[in-house]
């Protein structure tokens, strides 16, 4: 089992930039990879970043040169770097961890882009 806590969410103007962290009770290094999906009203969730435990990252192209998925010293806390905000970007960001057979999801945190 894996706890997730985000934090780092809110309200943002066009252009801007917010920090999303997410803590794990684990160690990146214990799973394959750690990630963010996001959920706008009336829509799917859709992949945002991830990072595999060897460091490989991968980006949605919605995001590309935008956002910047990374960890920390201790490998437990992801980290998502979201500039040049737009009002597309407004949804529910979910943290994920996950492993062999397994994804774990966080509470979900709540960004808005708008003036």
């Amino acid at each position: 089992q894996v706890q997730l806590v985000e934090s780092g969410g809110g309200l943002v103007q066009p252009g801007g930039s917010l920090r999303l962290s997410c803590a794990s009770s684990r160690s990146l290094l214990s799973l394959l990879g750690m990630g963010w999906y996001r959920q706008a009203p009336g829509k799917q969730r859709e992949f945002v970043a991830t990072i595999t435990n060897t460091g490989s990252t991968n980006y949605a192209d919605s995001v590309k040169g935008r956002f910047t998925i990374s960890m920390d010293s201790a490998m437990s806390t992801v980290y998502l770097q979201m500039n040049s905000l737009k009002a597309e970007d407004t949804a529910v960001y979910y943290c994920n961890n996950y492993d062999h057979g397994y994804n774990y999801w966080g509470q979900g945190i709540q960004i808005t882009v708008s003036s």
